[in-house]
């Protein structure tokens, strides 16, 4: 199935539903950046086709794989930027609540760029290891199925409990099937590589998250997407992961930044 008809809705302007998948999980609980995925789908159909900017959300309960809803308000549509929020939930259980600021397509941005940043040094997809389900070891989980990622070779020995000791989680990212990609898989790839936490020296297993911004810079990238991630502070029991998104051009595509718990 593709990512695309993964995360299609139906239904009608401010009450949409879709269906959640199986497979596209962390081991029975769907992925975060799956499940905003969705939301931001239907938002964009609300808008009447904008393109997603931004979206921020707020995880509120775990689900799995059936029907949800999608309950869309427009908060305010301007000229260039709308700004929507969406409430995904299955009955009366509340999943997670998106702000999303999305741009009408005709709008001309500003003329010049500034890049004062760098992609991250990654080998050939080829020379990094593609994550795959595993039915006898705990990682990855059967959402890497899902997709094609490939994770830098220093950092993917913590599947196999030998950690880098840097919390970095460094790759690259693509869907499956030479699917197009559009700013919902952008959405997608800043949640779908293991936590970068998992390669520093502390104990940390499962790290549910708590809320998840994207900044969506290019809506229609191609080929491969070279993605870093990191954290640098846990403290009061929570965690950040800071996440870089680059084309191969060496274009920024995507920036995130994830809250998460870490359990005692």
């Amino acid at each position: 199935m593709s990512f695309r008809d993964a995360s299609a809705i139906s239904g009608s302007p401010g009450s949409w539903t879709a269906e959640v998948h199986e497979g596209w999980d962390i081991f029975g609980v769907s992925n975060g950046g799956y499940l905003m995925a969705i939301a931001t789908r239907a938002m964009e159909v609300e808008s009447g086709g904008r393109l997603l900017v931004s979206s921020t959300g707020h995880y509120l309960n775990a689900t799995s794989a059936g029907p949800v809803s999608i309950d869309v308000a427009t908060l305010k549509e301007g000229r260039s930027l709308s700004t929507l929020r969406a409430k995904l939930s299955r009955g009366d259980r509340q999943l997670l609540t998106v702000t999303a600021v999305l741009q009408n397509p005709d709008h001309d941005g500003f003329a010049g760029d500034l890049i004062i940043a760098d992609p991250p040094r990654l080998p050939s997809p080829e020379e990094c290891v593609r994550a795959e389900p595993a039915d006898s070891a705990p990682l990855p989980p059967p959402f890497t199925g899902k997709v094609d990622v490939r994770i830098h070779p220093d950092d993917a020995g913590v599947a196999d409990g030998k950690k880098s000791g840097e919390p970095v989680m460094r790759g690259w990212f693509r869907l499956r099937n030479g699917e197009e990609m559009d700013a919902h898989a952008v959405v997608l790839a800043t949640d779908a590589f293991p936590p970068a936490i998992f390669n520093s020296s502390l104990p940390i297993g499962w790290t549910p998250t708590i809320h998840l911004t994207v900044q969506v810079r290019n809506p229609n990238p191609s080929g491969w997407l070279a993605c870093r991630f990191a954290t640098r502070f846990v403290t009061g029991g929570m965690l950040e992961e800071d996440g870089e998104i680059w084309d191969e051009d060496g274009r920024p595509v995507g920036l995130s930044r994830q809250l998460a718990l870490v359990p005692l």
